[in-house]
């Protein structure tokens, strides 16, 4: 049978109806899960700057890329416990492992809260969490969890992780100007040039580090953004930090 030039064959537009309507639920999904996650962890970074009494560790960007050293040893600690859980030495977790590496820390989450943070830290949709995902993934657990009924840390036998997460948290909060539990680019500019009235950082250089972080190009970083981006600058996977005020 034939099919006229200005009607399209009812296949055809099927299969493209089901490839459209497939795109925009991956769309819609991802984000949705993102949003619910990242709404607790805005609220916990508000309660957690509250709780500061505007008492930090670090008063400049220069005191914080001193702390990188530091922070890069803590968090390739993370390694030995990734590697434990990832049993087919695949180089990422799936569901079942890490469901098996948070039964063993004994870290009861709901099902639902389980699958929030595997979607928000599969960041390359391949189903599987690798290593700088990991770390992520630990971290938000721990912010979420709270110190008042969270011993992550201790359970990994690693007092130096606990540390390391808190001086990260330290940094978002240096950075949350306004204390609004979420980064945007006016929070970026003072933190840089703050401490460094006279001598101002570039605004392209605030301008490239702000994008790295904003992800989802929202122009808010959340600080589930704001670890991928701040342990990629710290360097877990080389021996060489990204400079926050180079290029």
């Amino acid at each position: 049978m034939k099919v006229s030039s200005g009607t399209p064959h009812p296949w055809l537009s099927l299969k493209y109806l089901s490839i459209k309507v497939g795109s925009m639920l991956c769309y819609c999904r991802s984000p949705n899960k993102y949003k619910r996650l990242d709404a607790k962890l805005e609220r916990k970074m508000v309660e957690a700057k509250k709780g500061s009494s505007g008492h930090h560790n670090f008063k400049s960007i220069d005191s914080i890329i001193m702390k990188f050293p530091q922070l890069r040893d803590g968090l390739k600690n993370i390694r030995a416990v990734f590697e434990q859980y990832d049993e087919d030495s695949s180089g990422t977790i799936d569901r079942d492992e890490l469901n098996k590496c948070l039964q063993k820390l004994q870290l009861h989450l709901m099902e639902e809260e389980v699958e929030d943070l595997f979607h928000s830290c599969d960041i390359d949709g391949s189903e599987g969490i690798q290593f700088n995902e990991f770390i992520v993934l630990l971290c938000l657990i721990y912010l979420l969890k709270g110190p008042s009924s969270s011993h992550t840390t201790s359970r990994l036998g690693s007092p130096q992780l606990e540390a390391t997460f808190d001086a990260i948290i330290e940094v978002f909060l240096f950075f949350d100007k306004n204390g609004d539990g979420k980064l945007n680019k006016s929070d970026m500019v003072k933190a840089f040039n703050d401490s460094s009235p006279r001598e101002k950082s570039p605004s392209h250089i605030t301008r490239i580090r702000f994008k790295e972080m904003d992800r989802d190009r929202n122009g808010k970083v959340s600080f589930r953004e704001f670890l991928f981006a701040f342990i990629n600058w710290v360097g877990i996977d080389t021996d060489e930090e990204v400079p926050l005020t180079g290029t």
